[in-house]
């Protein structure tokens, strides 16, 4: 079975080659016809064409080009009213000859349409019929019976991979406008969502910097954040961890020798409370730590605090 997964693997990989080595000029001359086009971007297929129709479209529309599937026989039967005069149209057809694509040609060139053709056969009536075609031609499907759609498929839904990150380049499209088409996602939410909206606040745990060594321990168990902050609101001269606390315990294990001063991490780590929660997050991955202070390190204020387990 592994010797089979590996034949299936390396026949697509080299189907996937042999188109990487023919793209041309046209795909560029493709990705400037999206851009300036000023309508929607249609993608229209049938069977597994459309199965990989349905997520070239969705990646297009999540990657700033505006787009959606349209199935060929509902578009046959009224659904060609969603196709307006300045959208662009990619018929996906590895034969191209799909009766059921060939038979929207037609309404397209009435309504005046620009189409993009994806077959694996230039001189197919698809392909001659489109202003644009992008040839997926392979050697070999994976399926032993070279009947089930395989290698085809995989070649068209990279070509459409190819040309949303060509567009997403092209656009300079950033973290950011990702984040706005996914604000129900994780990535979203840290895009789109800063520091100030998910620290904490309340009940900060402060203590004295001359402070015992069991009320630091209250204190921190008090606070449940796993440290405490030496100071207050308006001076803080640090922090001490309960990591801070174990390396201290495991040096000397006699608690009257040990004073929060000499446990305290006296630089801490500050982000302003306007910083995104993804900054945030990158800034405790590259320093290692899960706490950050939420404030001003110059001015040794502090309005929260911010840890990367606490959402």
């Amino acid at each position: 079975m592994k010797d089979i997964a590996k034949r299936v693997f390396d026949t697509e990989i080299a189907s996937l080659q042999f188109v990487a080595d023919a793209i041309d000029d046209e795909f560029t001359r493709v990705v400037e016809a999206i851009l300036n086009n000023t309508g929607k971007l249609i993608v229209i297929g049938i069977g597994k064409s459309g199965i990989i129709g349905k997520k070239i479209a969705a990646t297009f529309a999540s990657t700033g080009t505006p787009s959606f599937f349209l199935h060929p026989g509902e578009a046959f039967h009224g659904d060609l009213g969603m196709v307006g005069t300045n959208d662009m149209v990619i018929l996906i057809s590895y034969s191209g000859e799909t009766d059921e694509v060939l038979k929207l040609i037609p309404f397209l060139e009435w309504n005046k349409n620009t189409i993009i053709a994806i077959t694996g056969n230039p001189k197919s009536t698809v392909a001659k019929n489109s202003h644009y075609h992008l040839n997926i031609c392979i050697k070999q499907e994976a399926c032993p019976l070279a009947l089930a759609p395989t290698s085809s498929t995989t070649a068209a839904l990279v070509m459409g991979d190819a040309l949303a990150v060509a567009l997403m380049e092209s656009r300079q499209f950033q973290h950011e406008d990702f984040a706005r088409f996914h604000p129900g996602g994780s990535l979203g939410r840290k895009l789109l969502i800063r520091v100030k909206d998910l620290m904490r606040t309340d009940k900060l745990p402060f203590i004295d910097v001359n402070a015992s060594f069991t009320e630091l321990l209250l204190k921190m168990s008090e606070g449940r954040l796993g440290m405490v902050i030496a100071g207050d609101k308006d001076n803080v001269k640090g922090i001490v961890t309960d990591g801070d606390l174990r390396r201290a315990l495991f040096k000397n294990p006699d608690t009257t020798q040990l004073t929060i001063e000499g446990m305290m991490t006296k630089t801490p780590v500050y982000i302003s409370e306007n910083e995104f929660i993804n900054q945030a997050e990158q800034l405790m991955i590259e320093k290692k730590i899960t706490t950050v202070l939420v404030g001003s390190s110059d001015e040794g204020r502090v309005s929260g605090i911010y840890q990367i387990y606490n959402h």
